[in-house]
């Protein structure tokens, strides 16, 4: 008889991490890290005094049941086979246990790969053992897409899967709103993404599909309280990077590559309940170069074909907006919508450092503001420079509590509230005066030198601060003004030169604003990419940047306008 290590030796999930780490499969930096992370816990788990243990069998039970039951529906195929990396992903969920209870360790589980290598396989397979196998009766399992059309393809995959498999077909029952296991009273249903259809939920596996449609997190909170009753409950995140790099799939990638790299900042009880699978081309990888895309795409050679791939990105790479949508998807990396964006998602990522406000405390700083028409987004920023050639931003947003009900812009206004970035403000407009409180406490903190602003919509506020004794400059809002200070702050951005203590809240508008060409002598403003993408910070920003070059003879001569040409051919 076989012995459980002997088994997890010979096992596809144990040769996959083998291979990967050795080098025998091509592979990123957070997939090795993933592989390492097993290997090692592995022999952590050798320790008595270590909590957790790794079950050989609980973790082959969803691959045999899954290879052994369901039936694929599309493409040619007679059975359904996992492929190595599938391995990998279901035997970690499901074998890591704690060793004095024996229920399943993990309770999260976030897995991203590119496009169109077997996702659906995963979130199908994982739903319909969850209702029947995973040893727990009333199983509540939902499949979940921010859209109810979306998920309701995941729900009629998983009936498909179910009516194909003649053994399935006999246990299960199935009607046009769910998918039962009477024997143990379970049930798999689609959910599209709207709180109020948690009511009297009680769920014990949720599998939510394409993570990056997500722009706040009201229905993942609301769902986390849903699963605290259940013994071993698991929620898995399936999806590919996308263009929202201010939702919650920014947040879990990011966590996810703490967890990964053994980042301390993340406490050890967070992270060993949460399983991280990410394949992405690495940071410096050309993609152009076919030899890097296996990185993200596990299933290459198998489900993928590289002669596709290479035609599909041939057709794509010469039109931006497809060659970004193709990256994006294909290659598992954030990227804009916009082919002229402002930065994209890798330099807004770079920016991320922090400085404690505290020692910024009677610096030097400009100011600049933003304000609103009637009822929508006012920003008010200051900007630091400092000794050593970076940036210190601090931006403060308002808007109005009817904007805020509206929810046009679908961000998650509690969370901005909660971390002092955002203030809503009663009624149906924000109020100068509370752009003048906050240059108030910017002046009693710091060594406030100009302020700068555009001149429309502005006057009560500026008799207002000027009466109280603030300099203030007018910044024209056109490209002879403003496309030198623009060139000049895209410059600190690309070097990873501007702090701004990662807040979300400009963070999002940093990922609205695009560049619009404005004249035949190929000057460009920002602009944002719709009018529920705001930019107020970054125009708050633009305003205080060019009080800034304005008091540096150095950058911007005083006989010189601030402007200047760029050459945009070929980019």
């Amino acid at each position: 008889m076989r012995t459980s290590e002997s088994l997890l030796r010979s096992s596809g999930c144990y040769q996959f991490a083998l291979d990967v780490t050795e080098g025998r499969i091509v592979s990123g930096q957070k997939r090795i890290q993933a592989c390492e992370r097993f290997l090692r816990e592995l022999e952590l788990s050798k320790n008595p005094g270590y909590r957790w243990a790794f079950d050989i069998e609980k973790a082959y039970r969803p691959i045999d049941f899954i290879e052994k039951f369901c039936r694929p529906t599309k493409g040619d195929y007679d059975r359904m086979e996992l492929l190595p990396w599938q391995h990998f992903v279901q035997a970690n969920l499901y074998g890591w246990v704690d060793k004095k209870t024996g229920l399943r360790r993990f309770r999260e589980g976030l897995v991203l790969v590119g496009s169109g290598n077997g996702k659906s396989t995963l979130i199908t397979g994982n739903a319909i053992f969850g209702a029947c196998k995973d040893g727990e009766r009333g199983a509540e399992c939902y499949c979940i897409a921010n859209a109810k059309d979306q998920a309701k393809i995941i729900f009629d995959e998983c009936k498909a899967q179910i009516e194909a498999s003649p053994l399935l077909k006999k246990h299960f029952r199935t009607t046009r709103d769910g998918i039962f296991f009477d024997p143990t009273t379970s049930k798999i249903q689609a959910l599209a993404s709207d709180p109020t259809t948690l009511d009297g939920k009680n769920v014990h596996l949720a599998i939510f599909d394409e993570v990056q449609d997500y722009r706040d997190y009201k229905f993942m909170s609301r769902l986390k309280k849903k699963i605290i009753k259940r013994r071993q409950p698991l929620i898995i995140y399936i999806s590919t990077l996308g263009n929202v790099i201010d939702g919650p799939l920014m947040d879990l990638y990011l966590l996810g590559g703490k967890i990964l790299a053994g980042d301390t900042a993340v406490s050890q009880i967070a992270a060993d309940r949460m399983f991280i699978y990410i394949d992405e081309i690495d940071e410096n990888d050309d993609p152009n170069d076919s030899s890097c895309w296996i990185k993200a795409n596990p299933s290459l050679g198998r489900l993928l074909k590289m002669d596709d791939l290479v035609a599909d990105w041939e057709r794509c790479k010469l039109v931006p907006a497809e060659r970004s949508d193709w990256i994006n998807k294909q290659l598992n990396v954030f990227t804009s919508v916009d082919e002229m964006s402002f930065l994209d998602v890798k330099t807004i990522r770079k920016n991320n450092g922090e400085i404690d406000l505290a020692e910024l405390e009677g610096r030097p700083c400009y100011g600049g503001f933003d304000l609103s028409t009637t009822e929508d987004f006012t920003a008010a920023c200051a900007e630091f420079p400092l000794p050593d050639g970076r940036l210190f931003v601090l931006e403060h947003t308002w808007v109005p509590e009817t904007k805020r009900k509206a929810d046009h812009e679908k961000i998650d206004w509690d969370m901005l509230q909660a971390g002092g970035w955002l203030t809503v403000v009663p009624g149906e407009y924000v109020r100068f005066e509370r752009v003048y409180e906050w240059f108030e406490e910017i002046r009693r903190r710091y060594s406030l030198r100009t302020i700068g602003y555009d001149p429309a919509k502005a006057f009560e506020l500026v008799q207002k601060l000027q009466g109280a004794g603030f300099a203030l400059n007018v910044v024209r809002q056109g490209e002879i003004t403003l496309t030198a200070p623009q060139d000049h702050l895209k410059e600190k951005f690309l070097d990873g030169l501007v702090v701004h203590n990662n807040s979300p809240m400009f963070n999002w508008y940093l990922g609205n604003a695009k560049t619009t060409k404005r004249s035949v002598n190929q000057t460009y403003l920002i602009t944002k990419q719709n009018k529920y993408r705001k930019i107020d910070g970054v125009a708050a920003l633009l305003n205080a940047h060019t009080e800034y070059l304005r008091n540096l003879p150095a950058e911007i001569p005083p006989d010189r306008k601030l402007t200047t040409r760029i050459n945009l051919k070929g980019v």
